[in-house]
């Protein structure tokens, strides 16, 4: 049975043995007023509709033994309000019973609070779920190399494909690297120094860039590092950025080729046998739009060529059997969304067996092809000009002027076979001022035919 303090009830009620209500007290957390009318009346109808029954059972109990048990009520008040309340009732002598309520609208709007605080931990939970799935996406799509570890016991908890090919592991196995402690791909001559850096980093909560060898071929990496925070506790954010050797300096007295071929207009890049790119110049990264060596390095060149595979296997197949391969036509996908046509020639290192290929890529999109028209258009032009100084400016420039637009209402209606509604509107003109000009220039339907019969003479043709 619950408990309710009935030292201060809020609503006390005087009835008779069957359920007559004879006197009303309402405590001080109750404004309600006109309860007088209840008096007189059953207490079963001062309640809503499923209370009658419960109004019955607490006084059969009160009448039968004394005391009922404790029942949550809807008490109707005379204002039209309904306030949920905890009714008990006892037997007072012979020949009266008495029920006593506590209100539960402060319980009811903890319970509502509950809800609500529920609702908004929910809501809470699965903004931050696409949060993570979010950076999860960006952390694998992303070109840098990138490893999330453990602050406490340096265990990678995540890694993106970047970062495998970085430490020389198959980036196609991230799962397998979820867990390995990282320290072990620091060579044991950097293990001091990769320690300062990660105690730097828990103090400051990032540390400029140190050059670390990493993996298991100890390439020099420059490694930066700074604080996430997370559910299980601080991640450390390990960026890793590949040192590409710098080509020899020593030879001041003799032309570089790779700096020319690094400077060149055309793009230039190298593969390896997988048509992975080992190395590329600045006008192949502005085809690709990357923007540096170091974020195509590793990448297949099929992820920017032609076809997705198709292209990339056809090149390599057709340089491997031949040993050289020029103007190969194809397309580029730069990552920024722009296609560039462009012509290939290739060639391997090795006439018999390749494992490297340079690619010489031009651009080709640029060339203009000639106008169709331009030289009928010019020898018209042309004739004009022999009657300068037979007549006046004026009059040269008004026939230029009709020249020209016969000419272009001659060609909208070729292009659009003669439909004069579709040539108004490639002209930007209306039905009415086109019909004007072609019978100004005699293009209407006799004259239009026997222009396009001068042209098809003019032309060569039958």
């Amino acid at each position: 049975m619950n408990e309710v303090s009935l030292t201060r009830p809020d609503v006390t009620l005087l009835l008779t043995p069957d359920g007559i209500i004879r006197e009303v007290t309402l405590g001080s957390a109750i404004s309600e007023s006109g309860t007088d009318a209840w008096i007189g009346r059953p207490w079963g109808e001062t309640v809503s509709d499923v209370g009658g029954d419960k109004v019955r059972r607490m006084v059969e109990d009160a009448r039968a033994k004394g005391v009922s048990a404790f029942r949550q009520l809807n008490q109707c008040f005379p204002s039209g309000s309904e306030i949920l309340m905890e009714y008990t009732m006892v037997r007072v002598g012979d020949s009266r019973l008495m029920a006593v309520g506590k209100s539960l609208h402060a319980v009811a709007e903890l319970q509502s609070r509950l809800v609500s605080a529920q609702q908004a931990m929910e809501r809470d939970y699965w903004k931050l779920r696409q949060v993570e799935t979010r950076y999860r996406s960006v952390l694998h799509a992303s070109n840098e190399a990138l490893v999330l570890i453990d602050a406490t016991d340096q265990r990678v908890v995540e890694a993106n494909p970047a970062s495998l090919r970085a430490l020389g592991l198959d980036a196609q196995r991230v799962q397998g690297v979820v867990g390995r402690n990282f320290g072990a791909e620091v060579a044991h001559e950097d293990q001091e120094a990769f320690q300062t850096l990660l105690i730097r980093v828990r103090e400051q909560g990032k540390a400029p860039g140190m050059l670390l060898h990493l993996g298991r071929d100890r390439a020099a990496s420059l490694v930066r590092a700074s604080v996430m925070t997370s559910e299980t506790g601080l991640l450390f954010l390990l960026q890793l950025a590949p040192v590409v050797p710098l080509p020899d300096s020593n030879r001041h007295d003799s032309v570089s080729v790779d700096d020319l071929v690094s400077r060149g207009a055309d793009g230039f890049a190298v593969l390896d046998a997988d048509g992975r790119v080992t190395s590329a110049n600045r006008s192949f990264l502005d085809l690709v739009q990357m923007g540096s060596e170091g974020s195509v390095v590793g990448e297949r060149l099929a992820r920017w060529l032609g076809r997705p595979g198709a292209d990339v296997a056809v090149l390599l197949a057709n340089v491997r059997r031949h040993g050289v391969v020029r103007l190969f036509a194809t397309t580029i996908h730069g990552e920024l969304g722009t296609d560039t046509e462009v012509e290939i020639s290739a060639v391997g290192n090795s006439d018999s067996d390749p494992d490297h290929f340079g690619l010489s890529i031009r651009d080709v999109g640029r060339r203009l092809a000639a106008p169709k028209d331009g030289d009928k258009l010019s020898a018209v032009l042309g004739a004009l000009t022999e009657q300068i100084g037979r007549s006046s400016l004026r009059q040269l420039v008004r026939g230029t002027v009709g020249l020209v637009e016969r000419h272009y209402v001659e060609s909208a209606l070729e292009l659009t076979n003669g439909n004069r509604t579709a040539a108004a509107v490639l002209l930007g003109l209306s039905r009415q001022s086109l019909y004007a000009k072609l019978k100004r220039y005699g293009l209407d339907a006799e004259g239009l035919a026997a222009a396009q019969n001068e042209n098809r003479s003019a032309t060569g043709g039958g």
